[in-house]
């Protein structure tokens, strides 16, 4: 009777759209030094979006330790989701990241070097660490799984201007579709915002619900959130005038906009954001919905194992 070969212990999930496409010139010469510094793992390489979901779910099923997704935070994002759909007891994981995205927002919340050639060398020691992870249900929309966090309103308008930029790609990607919101006179929402402690509706510039630090690439919008306490940080900016938004977006990106008298900072464990204005939404960086009037989410404790 023929031994069945064993797999390898680390499959790995190449997203060559990420960045826009500038991940596919990095994956061979990535991959290589994988193979260099003597993993042994499988590849492969996605071809729409959602795909990462079902390849990491049936992955873990089928026995791999570690998955890796080698692309940006909606490659993570899609490789957490199915991570957790797998997971039946205990901490979902064990997730490996080689960040080669925009923004890589997750990885720097959670850890991970930013420099690659680092983070294969963290792939290698295979040091781990268990971390929360966001649930967001939003009608009409499949559940997701989130490691960064949901952003409501501004930001989540300026995530869907920055699809629309071709030519330019990382952080200034993001800076050029922040200001082309600013031009466009973003209408700002009434929110009714249930943290399960109050509730209160307001005109709100944006809300994050935030499991890591930062998003786009550089604001530090929850600089004091640890993604290991059980906890959202929520932060509430009121409406501002596009001057004070000027102003705002520099301490936002210092983590110092928590001071400004616009800013509410909290906890919650579930939040409820409702409106009967249309919500533009983002989860992780991936546009969620363009036309929302109720997202609900939910922290999961400590059900992720992440390599460091």
């Amino acid at each position: 009777m023929a031994q069945t070969e064993a797999i390898p212990r680390m499959k790995v999930i190449v997203n060559p759209a990420a960045d826009r496409g500038q991940a596919r010139k990095k994956a061979d010469a990535i991959l290589a030094l994988l193979t260099e510094r003597g993993l042994a793992f499988d590849v492969h390489y996605t071809t729409g979006p959602g795909e990462a979901i079902e390849l990491s779910r049936t992955a873990s099923e089928a026995g791999y330790e570690t998955v890796v997704a080698l692309g940006g935070d909606g490659t993570s994002q899609e490789v957490i989701n199915g991570l957790m759909q797998a997971s039946h007891t205990g901490p979902a994981g064990t997730l490996g990241v080689l960040p080669v995205g925009s923004g890589n927002d997750f990885a720097y919340g959670v850890g991970t070097p930013l420099d690659v050639r680092a983070a294969v060398e963290h792939l290698i020691t295979g040091k781990t660490r268990v971390i929360d992870v966001g649930f967001v249900h939003v009608d009409g929309v499949p559940d997701r799984y989130f490691g960064n966090g949901v952003g409501i309103g501004f930001d989540a308008q300026v995530a869907v201007e920055s699809t629309r930029v071709k030519r330019l790609h990382g952080f200034a990607m993001y800076f050029w579709a922040l200001f082309k919101t600013l031009l466009l006179r973003y209408q700002i929402p009434t929110l009714t915002i249930d943290d399960g402690q109050k509730v209160y509706t307001q005109p709100a510039l944006l809300i994050s619900v935030s499991n890591g630090r930062r998003y786009a690439g550089g604001f530090l919008l929850a600089p004091r959130a640890m993604m290991d306490d059980g906890l959202f940080d929520i932060c509430l900016a009121d409406e501002m005038t596009r001057l004070k938004i000027l102003s705002f977006l520099p301490k936002a990106m210092q983590g110092t906009h928590i001071y400004e008298p616009e800013v509410t900072m909290g906890h919650a464990t579930h939040v409820v954001v409702t409106s009967e204005d249309d919500l533009v939404a983002h989860v992780d960086g991936e546009i969620l919905c363009t036309a929302a009037h109720r997202l609900e989410m939910e922290i999961i404790p400590h059900s992720l194992q992440v390599i460091v």
